[in-house]
Formats: structure tokens, C-alpha cells, sequence
């Protein structure tokens, strides 16, 4: 049967691929996005934030996120996997609210990766490309890892969409495009993408519900009638674009001391935007809850005075 040899959670914000003299290109989005109210934040924020903007903190935190993301990458070569599934979300990329499915699995013979998403902004998108390994227009998938988790999660009573195509213009989603592009560069590991809609109201997962589905992925993996040897990742988080160190704290206890009902008590409010994605995290603890977390690190890189950034979190299981 098929064996799960690691599971690795990262952070895959636009900042871990700007580098930190860039960060100012981040701020101008901030103070200008129509999601944001950027007065009101300045208004509410922590004190003392200060002392975190200066060009110093910004070095060291960044230097902290490049060697997080370059231990994921050794340690999930050392893992020797042959098949990567990836937990995460869609934003738009393939679904939209005429069809939003809250589990999705991708089961095509081939995984696009598109160069140069021109439907994204510029400026603070232009400074994160080039922090991107060259990609390959093309990659393998598992396609019938893919087709056996589908089964399987159906007789496990979980409502699984399925899609066997990508939108040319977009390819797969940068959730899943982070791999490539950050943690192995130049590696062709091949990928079964399983889309969790984290960011979309009204049918968003609760984190009870992600964790059962971590749960019956890993049995399905292990069901599968293969010698493959298989990583399960999680793409996103913590908290972004505002910092919130409180929920995030709470991630971080449920994650290092197996505590699925601290995990549970997520305040699914909070859990909105980018923050959501630690909906896919849920879903790895949730596989993973039977292996030791060898490896966590956290790093708060905040960017403006209104608390603007990302708590990154990088993490993985053996």
C-alpha cells in the first residue's frame, strides 16, 4: 500500500518571494486596497509596532522565512516522495460563485503552471515574480491517486467535485504553483491538487469538517493499492494581511500539542480572506495527527504601522 512519508505545512504569501528592501511595494497595496480600510487600521493597530518596521527587522525576518522555506525543501527531499498532495485553496482561479465547491480535486493527465498571470495586478506582483524559480509550462500528476481519493472520500461520505481541466489563461492556482515555484525549484514531483474553498461564504468548511477530511485523505492515501511514497501539503496562512497573533497562537497550541479541540474552536469570523487558508493546515493536522511535528517555525513579518503583513508558518510531520 501506498506510505505517507512527511507532511509540510508552509505559508505561501506574495512576501516570502519579495525580498525585504522590496516590502515597500507591499505597503503601497495595502494603503490602497479596496478590501482594507487603511485608516481604520492605523486606528485599532498594537502599539509599538515601530519597532518592527525598521530595515533591520525587515532583514531578519525575511532572511527567517528564506531559510524556513529552504528547510521545507530539504526535508521533503530527504523524504524521497514520489507524489506530492497538496491541500489548498482556490481563489477565482478555477471557481467562481456559479460554482464554488467546498472540496474539489483535480484529476487531469497534466498540471499547467502559467508563467505570467496577467489577471493580477502589477507593481507589488511584478517584485514577487521575480522571486519565482523558472517553472516548467507543464507537470505530471497522479492521476490515479487522484481518481482513488475521489472513491474513496465519496464512500467516506464527503461531497467531492471533481474537475479534469484548468483554465489555460490561469493554470493551476498559486497555492499549488508554490511548490514549484518556492519550495523545490526545479523539482517535477508530481501533484494531485485538493481544493478547499477556505476563502468563499457561504459553504466554507468548518474546522471540525477539515480536520475529518485530513483524516479520510490520509486513510484513502494509505488505501491505495501502490508503493508510491506519498508527502501531504498544506498551502497558506497563518494570518494575512492583517496580523493577528492571537488566532494564529491558537493554530500554532493545536498544532504542536495535538489538541484537535483548540482547532476546533477557531472563530470561524476571523477566518476570512487569507487568513482562511489555515482551513488547509486544519486538514494536514487532521492527516498527520498520528506523526511527531519535528520542525515548526513562525515569524511575524509585518510590513506597515496598521499591522499589515502575514504570520508565516512553516511545519513539518515525520
Amino acid at each position: 500500500m501506498a506510505k505517507i512519508v512527511i507532511g509540510i505545512g508552509t505559508s505561501h504569501s506574495p512576501q516570502l518571494s519579495i525580498r525585504a528592501k522590496d516590502w515597500d511595494h507591499l505597503l503601497k497595496k495595502d494603503q490602497t486596497d479596496p478590501r482594507l480600510d487603511y485608516p481604520a487600521l492605523l486606528q485599532k493597530a498594537k502599539p509599538g509596532l515601530a519597532a518592527e518596521l525598521t530595515p533591520e527587522k525587515f532583514r531578519e525576518r525575511d532572511e527567517a522565512c528564506l531559510k524556513a522555506v529552504k528547510d521545507l525543501g530539504d526535508a521533503l527531499q530527504k523524504a524521497n516522495a514520489d507524489i506530492a498532495v497538496v491541500f489548498g485553496d482556490d481563489q477565482q482561479e478555477q471557481f467562481h460563485d456559479e460554482n464554488m465547491p467546498m472540496f474539489a480535486i483535480y484529476h487531469g493527465k497534466s498540471l499547467p503552471v502559467v508563467k505570467d498571470n496577467k489577471h493580477r495586478p502589477s507593481g507589488w506582483k511584478d517584485a514577487e515574480r521575480q522571486g519565482w524559480a523558472e517553472t516548467a509550462p507543464e507537470y505530471e500528476t497522479a492521476q490515479e491517486l487522484a481518481n482513488h481519493l475521489i472513491r474513496s472520500l465519496v464512500d467516506a461520505e464527503f461531497d467531492i467535485a471533481r474537475c479534469n481541466k484548468l483554465r489555460e489563461e490561469i493554470g493551476v492556482g498559486h497555492a499549488f504553483s508554490f511548490l514549484y515555484r518556492r519550495v523545490l525549484p526545479g523539482s517535477r514531483l508530481p501533484m494531485v491538487p485538493v481544493m478547499v474553498n477556505t476563502y468563499y461564504p457561504p459553504n466554507q468548511p468548518t474546522p471540525k469538517r477539515c480536520y475529518a477530511f485530513g483524516q479520510a485523505v490520509r486513510k484513502a492515501v494509505e488505501s491505495w493499492n501502490s508503493d508510491k511514497r506519498v508527502a501531504l501539503i498544506a498551502s497558506g496562512g497563518l494570518s494575512h494581511v492583517v496580523i493577528d497573533e492571537e488566532i494564529d497562537a491558537m493554530v500554532i497550541d493545536g498544532l504542536k500539542n495535538k489538541k484537535p479541540e483548540v482547532l476546533f474552536q477557531l472563530p470561524r469570523q476571523k477566518l476570512r480572506g487569507g487568513t482562511s487558508e489555515i482551513l488547509n493546515w486544519v486538514a494536514l493536522a487532521g492527516a498527520m495527527e498520528n506523526r511527531e511535528l519535528k520542525y515548526f517555525e513562525y515569524v511575524t513579518t509585518y510590513r506597515s504601522p496598521a499591522a499589515t503583513g502575514c504570520g508565516m508558518g512553516f511545519a513539518y510531520w515525520m
